[in-house]
This record gives structure tokens, sequence and C-alpha cells, in this order.
């Protein structure tokens, strides 16, 4: 499950700082978060698989206006991560030499070396998440971009925008119109950049309004052959164990929502594939990713280190965190293939008992969490025929016996 550990992306949020000031996330997980949007999730569920708040993920959604190569990419290659960063400071406390810590990163010694002496502070000591903030600091490229350097490009430009013709036609023309003048051209990604990103400074912001679209934020494409809404890291139910598959051994579970009127509330659902058990996740404050994990983390805790052995789940985006919920609650988290609800067999028949109690088309989120608590013991009080007319608790409970 890529990324790091949840609790160590909570500890770089608090304490990561530049010398510009504080920034609101490091370089991590905002690449994380643009690998889900590159990946086709929306924004908020993007911030889930990255485990930062929505109103971040905003704020840098509309910084790169949309455009998602501006967004960072995961570190790797010639440029260090905030990870191996993190070793070389756990290495140098540890009293290892340059050499020790390069031969464990798999990086040339020289890299390292140069590393420490770079970012090293005034008293000579290295410190991982200081270091990554410097990094980032002389990475910041205040080049002037063209268009805002060459006035006479910038507005014949700007003349062929506000007559309604698109970026690929300015670029095409230009090259047609100036053909012994390099400096006449300019590429259509340069011109959406100079619409729509922060910064710029190149072109006005309201010749977005001369664009087809008309949107003040330009919105990522589909990559040709890629589906709309995969969740990075999946691992698909072809690799779930079979012990899992037989029902043998208790501790592997389904899960969906049964979403409510209007698509604005849903209520989680959990049921343990051997005895059929019932957990109810409580979403009074909706159903995105965020929110999901949270709440299954939460649940999740409550059970045995026998209970949680896997999660099977469909390709919803409400499960677009489910690295942190996998590092939280020690479960392997599996994804049906698309449009497979029978891989969830017991899921989907007691999603249709729960509507007895939860009708479609109200408001789920009107439910208090002890009215779910409720449900979810007299759904597990009911005996069930493939149960030998055990109830789900009985069987449960005659598991956990055996186990002690």
């Amino acid at each position: 499950m890529g990324g790091f550990k949840w609790s160590s992306q909570r500890l770089i949020m608090e304490v990561a700082a530049v010398k510009s000031g504080r920034p609101a996330a490091p370089r991590a997980l905002c690449a994380r978060f643009w690998e889900g949007v590159r990946s086709g999730l929306g924004i908020e569920e993007a911030a889930g698989f990255a485990g930062v708040s929505a109103g971040l993920a905003f704020g840098w959604f509309r910084q790169a206006g949309g455009v998602t190569a501006n967004g960072p990419r995961p570190a790797g290659g010639r440029y260090l991560s905030v990870a191996e960063r993190e070793e070389i400071a756990v290495g140098l406390a540890a009293g290892l030499s340059v050499r020790a810590v390069a031969a464990r990163l798999g990086r040339s010694p020289s890299t390292v070396s140069r590393e420490v002496r770079r970012n090293s502070n005034c008293q000579g000591r290295y410190r991982a998440l200081a270091a990554q903030g410097q990094a980032q600091w002389r990475a910041a490229r205040p080049k002037t971009a063209k268009l805002a350097g060459n006035r006479r490009l910038r507005g014949w430009v700007q003349d062929r925008l506000e007559e309604r013709w698109s970026p690929e036609q300015v670029s095409v023309m230009l090259r047609r119109e100036f053909p012994g003048e390099p400096e006449m051209r300019v590429s259509h990604e340069t011109i959406y950049q100079s619409i729509y990103v922060q910064g710029r400074g190149a072109l006005r912001r309201e010749l977005a309004g001369c664009l087809r679209t008309g949107r003040a934020l330009r919105r990522p494409r589909r990559k040709e052959g890629q589906r709309r809404g995969r969740i990075p890291g999946m691992v698909l139910i072809s690799e779930r164990p079979a012990e899992a598959a037989d029902r043998a051994v208790p501790g592997h579970w389904e899960g969906d929502l049964i979403i409510g009127a209007g698509g604005k509330s849903a209520i989680g659902t959990l049921v343990e594939r051997s005895t059929r058990f019932v957990l109810l996740l409580h979403l009074p404050r909706g159903h995105g990713a965020g929110q999901v994990a949270a709440a299954m983390t939460e649940v999740m805790g409550t059970l045995p280190g026998q209970l949680r052995r896997s999660l099977t789940w469909d390709q919803g985006g409400e499960m677009a965190g489910h690295a942190q919920i996998a590092l939280a609650t020690d479960l392997d988290i599996y994804f049906c293939d698309p449009h497979s609800p029978w891989q969830r067999g017991s899921n989907e028949n007691t999603n249709g008992l729960l509507r007895q109690y939860f009708p479609k088309a109200t408001n789920l989120a009107a439910h208090s969490r002890e009215h779910l608590d409720a449900v979810a013991a007299q759904l597990n009080a009911r005996p069930r025929k493939t149960l030998g007319w055990r109830t789900p608790a009985q069987a449960l409970d005659e598991f956990l016996a055996a186990a002690a």
C-alpha cells in the first residue's frame, strides 16, 4: 500500500516548515494527491487518498488551475524523497558513516554527502523535514514566463483569444505568421497555463471565458483507455487468499454503502463472510473517502485481531483512502471487478435486508449511531438457515470461544 505510514504523514503535516513560512503540507502529500487526480479520482476522493483535508486539496487544485501537469509527482530517480531523507537522518543519528547510509538507500555516497552538506542547519545537524523544506525552496523557479516577458507576443495571443480562437489555433498560426521569428512562438499548453495557473502573470484570467468551455478551472482529461474513477493502488479480488473465498476462517469482510435520497447521505455496511455478522458505519457528515476511512478505522478498531483479516469492497471512490485504512486496521483490502456485485454476495443480501430499516429515497444521515447499532444487533440476532439456524452473534461467539 504505497506512501508513508499514516502516522508519519500526520507528523510531517504538523512539523514541516520552510524558509518562506509554514507550508500547508509537504510536497510528498501534494504529489500523492495529484497521483489520485491523474488516475481519475475527484478532488475529495484524491484528498482522502493522500490523507489531507478537502479544503487543502481544493487549494492545490485552484493554484494549479486544474492543470495536472503542474502538480508535483512522487519523488524518485535523481531526487531524494522525504522517506530517503528520514533514513539519512536516522542513520546519521545512529552514528553511521555517509557511505553506510548511502549503501542502505542504494544511493551514491556523493549524493548523500552533498545532501547533508547542503541541508544541515547552522549547528551542523541534519533534520529530514527541514532538509525537505530547503530542497523545495531551492527547486522553485522564478523564471519569467515567455508570454509575460514578450509584450508583442502576449498582445497577439490575447487579441486572437478575444476573437474566440482556441490556444491550439493561436499556436499554429503564430508559426505561419512569423516563420522567421522563433521568439514569436508559444505552445498551446503554455497559453492554457498562462490563463489558468495562478502566479504566471501573463494573460488576463478573464480570457478563460473566451475559450470554448468557459471554465474558470481546467478539468483534467482522461487518458485513452483509462477508466474514470479508478482508485490508485487497488488489489483486485483475484488476489484474495483462498481461505476468504471458501468462508472457512472468520475475519474476512465484505463492505459497501447504501445510499439515501439524491445520493446525499449513506450508511456503510460490513458483513463477515463466515458468520454473516453485521457492522454499520455511521456517516452523518458525508460519505467521501475521508469520512469512510475514519468510520471504518473506528469500527474495525473495536474487533480482535483474528477478526481483521481482509475486506472486499467494490470500486467506489469512497474507498480511495484504502491505504490508510489498511495501515490503521491491519486489514488486507481487495476490490471487486467492475459491475460484479455477486463477488460481494453476502453484503448484497444484507443490504437488501437493511432496506427494511432504511428505505430508499430517505435521508440516511438522520439516523443516530445508537439506532444503527440497534439495527445491527437485531440482524445479528436473526437465525440464519445458512448457519444451521444459528444467529450470526452465536456463530461469532462460538468462534471467539474456540480461539480463546
